[in-house]
């Protein structure tokens, strides 16, 4: 296995910013950091849990693939949309922009993330299954895949943190930025 493009690739699929990373972004600046990491608590067990279920059903999931793509098209582009316009509403005392910000939230976000999606459906076979096929070396890979994925989160929430007085002063072109990054991920979608 390539271990450089392994790397490569799983930081250049955390790392970059998607759904889950402007969430995050946007909790931190309306909510702060703790709220945030509870976020990122669920987004990292949803980013895991996905890796187990496409190392254990990736041989199914290619036979029925169209089908659930077409599936998390349509509920990944729909959820972003709701989350751009949560974004949007910057009002803090409004209980609906709250739900964004709990372990919950960030755990389903990752189900329908169509980018979380599409990086555990092809990371596990591309770079893990050709080469190792034995469970301790598939759990070994998914625990690192998954701290991978941790990392990217609160570096997140860091940048987040020490940019908040900024996100602050400039709070409503920020939100309409982060909700125009988000429809931008849902278009991106069907493209």
């Amino acid at each position: 296995m390539d271990i450089t493009s392994f790397l490569i690739y799983c930081i250049i699929a955390t790392f970059t910013p998607g759904p889950t990373n402007i969430v995050i972004l946007s909790t931190v600046h309306q909510d702060g950091a703790k709220r945030a990491m509870k976020y990122t608590y669920g987004a990292t067990v949803g980013f895991g849990l996905l890796l187990v279920i496409s190392a254990v059903l990736n041989h199914l999931l290619i036979t029925i693939m169209p089908k659930i793509f077409i599936t998390m098209q349509v509920i990944g582009s729909m959820y972003m949309l709701y989350l751009a316009y949560l974004v949007c509403k910057t009002n803090s005392s409004d209980p609906t922009v709250k739900k964004t910000g709990t372990f919950l939230s960030g755990f389903v976000m990752q189900f329908l993330n169509p980018k979380v999606v599409l990086f555990t459906l092809t990371v596990i076979p591309t770079f893990i299954m050709p080469y190792y096929s034995d469970a301790p070396s598939v759990t070994l890979s998914i625990i690192a895949i998954t701290f991978i994925g941790f990392l990217a989160f609160t570096t997140w929430v860091l940048f987040g943190t020490i940019f908040k007085s900024f996100l602050q002063k400039h709070n409503k072109m920020v939100s309409f930025i982060m909700a125009i990054l988000l429809v931008y991920a849902a278009i991106m979608i069907w493209i």
